[in-house]
């Protein structure tokens, strides 16, 4: 690291800087440091305000944040919360970079929560607890430890005037979850100027851990493409006591079964060949083998493909998905269906055209008579680029932290709003340092939470990458 890299307040600062490993617990046991009691205390605020969609205020969130920074010292005119409707409001909030010769960097996380009912929990969703090593409420994983952690490093970075080589925004937005308002979406549309950046930090990645192991540090690049469509079968109906062979249940459960039968074929892109090649080394026997056979071939072998679509993940990130979601048919028990319809969700690949997805279900259901018709637009996105100047901070930082864990490139099987920046030509790269149990995701379900050591390990790991990628000499 050379002094070059910034201009520094305080010598304490090169220690805030210097290449830091994993957090050990017995260091997490004598108290935390002002750093570390910064991040909690802006994580429990956050936790501590309920954004869910239906009874939650995203605004309320977002003037918190922007409280904390205004006390920091940020400039009035270089935070903005901007609100589409009420309790929807977004924060949007720049630390200036030294000369902008550099275009900005992004860090984007979600304020927004999925609903918590009181009665499904051991213990209040909205209030933050702290027990046995583990921070509880309703966000502790998705997404405001990354939101606590963006806005504790800003400060820390204003407090020790440190002054990077390019703009660093921040947008904590509303709506990911569900809602009408999705914050980045409408930022795009209205602020754009506020949010264009090289590329963006974002959820989706983080660092998997088995039986206190850490497995692997995953950098999300890629997503696949949501789009549902109904299969509808229509009839005159009639009398149950007078059947007939057409029947419009008939007919959709038809298509259901020649559906069940079809398999989309295997194409791997960049990220989704470099998760195979990178997780080959991570697994053990067959499973590991046949990684690195669908990874080196030009046309994966099928008995490779064959064991390892047996596990519904790893088949999602070889193929488009497409699956019967929700049925409805019939109006009364003693009548003929007039109507049968089935909701078919698709996931589908990067990179295919939804148009073509589509065409190929009327091919598989041809010859039955059910009409196809999509509910919604599809909202395609490109990969990210693995780029070196990206990923090389990244393993980097990773080797430094948690040496030995490797990291590893991942597609969303799901989906994220870094979909809308992607299609707005911004690369979105999901990196957290936030490693969790992959036998025990809590995320979106009842008790969600987040170990302490796991919260601050990732708030080291995201105040040094940030720092990283917004100086010209990589450290």
């Amino acid at each position: 690291m050379r002094q070059r890299h910034y201009r520094l307040a305080s010598a304490v600062v090169l220690a805030l800087l210097a290449p830091t490993h994993a957090v050990p617990a017995s260091a997490q046991a004598a108290g935390p440091t002002p750093d570390q009691q910064l991040a909690r205390d802006i994580f429990r605020e956050l936790i501590e305000i309920n954004t869910t969609d239906g009874s939650g205020d995203n605004t309320r969130a977002a003037e918190a944040m922007a409280a904390r920074l205004r006390a920091a010292g940020f400039a009035e005119q270089d935070i903005h919360v901007l609100a589409p409707a009420p309790r929807k409001g977004n924060l949007v909030a720049r630390l200036h970079g030294r000369d902008g010769s550099l275009p900005p960097i992004l860090l984007l996380a979600h304020l927004d929560v999925v609903e918590a009912k009181r009665e499904d929990w051991s213990m209040d969703p909205f209030a933050f607890n702290e027990r046995d090593g583990y921070y509880y409420g309703r966000g502790t994983t998705d997404d405001k430890p990354m939101a606590a952690i963006f806005v504790a490093t800003l400060i820390r970075y204003r407090q020790a005037g440190f002054v990077p080589d390019r703009d660093i925004i921040l947008a904590l937005t509303a709506d990911e979850e569900g809602g009408d308002h999705n914050g980045v979406a409408w930022l795009l549309q209205n602020h754009r100027d506020l949010v264009t950046a090289a590329f963006a930090l974002n959820e989706g990645g983080g660092g998997q851990t088995r039986n206190g192991k850490r497995l692997l540090n995953a950098v999300q690049a890629s997503e696949k493409v949501f789009q549902s469509f109904h299969f509808e079968a229509t009839n005159h109906g009639g009398h149950s006591s007078r059947p007939e062979k057409d029947n419009a249940i008939y007919h959709v459960a038809a298509a259901l079964a020649r559906l069940e039968a079809f398999e989309f074929p295997v194409k791997l892109n960049e990220v989704t060949r470099s998760y195979f090649e990178r997780m080959s080394a991570i697994e053990t026997g067959q499973v590991a083998a046949d990684m690195k056979a669908v990874a080196s071939a030009s046309t994966p072998p099928a008995d490779a493909v064959g064991r390892l679509a047996a596990q519904p993940y790893y088949n999602a990130l070889m193929r488009t998905t497409c699956v019967p979601t929700m049925m409805e048919a019939g109006h009364a028990e003693n009548a003929l269906p007039q109507l049968a319809r089935a909701t078919v969700n698709c996931r589908i690949l990067p990179g295919e055209d939804p148009a073509a997805v589509q065409g190929t279900l009327q091919r598989v259901v041809a010859d039955v008579a059910v009409k196809i018709t999509p509910l919604q637009e599809a909202k395609p996105s490109p990969p990210s680029p693995l780029a070196a100047d990206v990923m090389e901070p990244i393993e980097r930082l990773t080797q430094q932290m948690w040496p030995g864990v490797p990291v590893v490139p991942v597609m969303s099987t799901g989906a994220t709003d870094g979909l809308y920046l992607r299609q707005a030509g911004i690369p979105v790269y999901g990196v957290s340092g936030l490693f969790g149990d992959i036998d025990d995701n809590r995320a979106h379900g009842r008790d969600e939470r987040i170990s302490v050591q796991s919260f601050q390990e990732g708030n080291v790991f995201l105040f040094r990458l940030v720092r990283a990628l917004s100086s010209k000499d990589r450290v």
